[in-house]
């Protein structure tokens, strides 16, 4: 669709949808209010999709409908129940995602629609949220008008959207963060939580290093201070690579303390995600920080995000503040 703010998602991080409709925890990034998450494997099931604008509800929508759902966008609130009725009767018709926006006239009887819904068959409301900024920043690069209008600005907008959305917001059972997410990993998300993926491809972690000098990022979940570790910074020909250079891993990892802190923290995560899988987490921000973010964090994020692939769970990694 031209112009689409979707469609330059540069980094899920970097615009925002059509005006057409309204569409990242933190709730901490992809964090869920209920373990309720539904399987591929519910014979039948109600996606309700919504957030805010330029959070992703058309790409998450088109994810539904490439997985097999019957979608449908800005159906009026007082004919969900209705729709509803007809899915559950239904013979060829067992999955299917409404989108809701903010144009929406009726949001406030959105809580009470959704108990005459739930009783006919699984439901379950997916909200999709980004930081303000990014938000700002999509509208900007695809100079698409927020669909509450043009009279005021874009941010006032977004402030005004939040109000009106909180109703449905606080009866979410997930809340879905795309701040950091890119177009294409918020289709695989939708996959991963949706479609037939193991219950470990069901989450997706997002290892980081940073520099405890700039600050921790607001965006981590589990946070990790490796600065017990020596710092290469202190031997000249390491101070200025990174933790991705072979020789300052290698000396990183040399540390008999080092094995043990990577071996005892690998055995916690992966005694952990399956808890928070089950809970319906699925997206979970680890972040390693050292002083400044460019040596021993950056060895163990990468050294961590290798150990946790090994175990099948979809992982990415970025250094906050890595010198380029």
């Amino acid at each position: 669709m031209p112009g689409d703010p979707e469609q330059n998602l540069s980094q899920f991080n970097a615009q925002p949808e059509p005006a057409a409709e309204t569409a990242p925890e933190t709730p901490a990034a992809g964090e869920h209010k209920s373990p309720a998450t539904p399987t591929a494997h519910t014979q039948q099931q109600l996606i309700i999709l919504t957030g805010m604008s330029g959070a992703g509800k058309q790409s998450a929508l088109r994810a539904f409908e490439d997985l097999g759902f019957y979608s449908v966008d800005n159906l009026p609130l007082e004919l969900i129940p209705q729709f509803a009725e007809l899915i559950s009767s239904s013979s060829e018709i067992h999955r299917a995602a409404l989108g809701i926006d903010v144009r929406e006239a009726q949001l406030d009887r959105f809580p009470q629609i959704l108990k005459q819904v739930q009783p006919l068959l699984p439901t379950t409301v997916l909200f999709l949220d980004a930081a303000d900024d990014v938000l700002v920043r999509r509208y900007s690069e695809t100079r698409r008008p927020h669909p509450l209008g043009r009279d005021e600005g874009v941010l006032t907008q977004i402030s005004t959207e939040r109000r009106r959305l909180e109703t449905i917001r606080n009866v979410a059972d997930v809340l879905l963060d795309t701040t950091r997410f890119n177009v294409h990993e918020l289709r695989a998300h939708i996959n991963a939580q949706f479609g037939h993926e193991s219950q470990q491809q069901a989450m997706l972690l997002s290892v980081m290093s940073f520099g405890f000098k700039n600050g921790v990022p607001p965006e981590a979940d589990l946070l990790l201070d490796v600065r017990f570790l020596p710092n290469p910074h202190f031997i000249p020909e390491f101070r200025h690579k990174t933790g991705q250079d072979a020789g300052v891993a290698e000396y990183v990892k040399s540390f008999p303390q080092t094995g043990e802190f990577l071996d005892r923290t690998t055995d916690m995560l992966l005694f952990l995600l399956p808890h928070y899988v089950h809970e319906g987490k699925s997206y979970l921000t680890i972040a390693l920080g050292c002083t400044g973010g460019q040596h021993r964090s950056v060895a163990l994020a990468e050294e961590l995000a290798k150990r946790l692939t090994a175990a099948d769970y979809r992982v990415k990694t970025s250094h906050r503040d890595m010198p380029r």
